[in-house]
């Protein structure tokens, strides 16, 4: 893979770093706006969940010592939701005991503290690399159909031609992919699609949700029945 393409795809990842050392998020916050255009960060786990709530989070990187949990920890329990997102561990320490532990929580990479140019360069593009390894770039659904999460585009590989996703599908799909770790219920849905609260009809709901199934297949969105809806790739 050549390096333009590993920029191209970095410059639209979104990307958690979780540091309560001002100084040093603000250095490191900096170099990593060099590769990539969203940058969010947190202070201690608390601000992170909120973060990781409320957006797609591409690539996650956090320093091991916070002030409200430990960070490995905070990744044991991450991984219990997500297995496969690239986390790169910022240390001070290279203490055998926080080796031995890392190397459990399928990591991307270790990295000691002072952090240079060169190894987070290096620990980046790894999480690239990692993204296309799991189709994470690409999501691509039982029918045949991917969607192109980063370059918002919907495409069937039969037929060899781009979908069109009218703004509403494109909304709903964004945030079902945003959120597919869980069940979101039809309410949310509707707020969150509709900012007129007349127009969030049952019926204007149910037709968006068909022609969107209709594009990606119905198995694609499962109907967990009485709690909601979830994407299924």
């Amino acid at each position: 893979m050549e390096n333009t393409t590993h920029l191209k795809i970095l410059n639209n990842l979104n990307i958690l770093y979780i540091e309560d050392e001002e100084n040093i998020k603000k250095n490191i916050k900096e170099t990593l706006t060099l590769f990539c255009e969203n940058i969010f960060d947190a202070s201690n786990i608390e601000e992170a969940k909120i973060l990781l709530e409320e957006h797609r989070i591409d690539i996650i990187i956090t320093d091991i010592n916070l002030p409200d949990t430990n960070g490995i920890e905070f990744i044991k329990e991450f991984r219990k939701i997500d297995k496969k997102i690239p986390i790169i561990i910022l240390s001070a320490y290279t203490d055998k005991d926080y080796l031995l532990e890392a190397t459990k929580l399928k990591l991307t990479d270790y990295l000691t503290k002072p952090i240079d140019f060169k190894s987070l360069h290096s620990a980046l593009y790894k999480c690239v690399d990692e993204i296309l390894e799991n189709s994470r770039y690409l999501i691509s659904f039982k029918n045949n159909v991917e969607f192109n999460v980063l370059h918002k585009k919907l495409f069937c590989k039969e037929k060899n031609e781009e979908m069109t996703l009218t703004s509403k599908e494109l909304v709903l799909l964004e945030y079902l992919v945003k959120h597919s770790n869980r069940v979101l219920s039809i309410e949310e849905l509707k707020n969150y699609i509709w900012e007129d609260e007349l127009e969030a009809t049952e019926s204007a709901f149910k037709n968006l949700l068909n022609k969107l199934r209709n594009k990606i297949g119905k198995e694609s969105i499962l109907n967990i029945s009485g709690v909601g809806y979830r994407l299924n790739y």
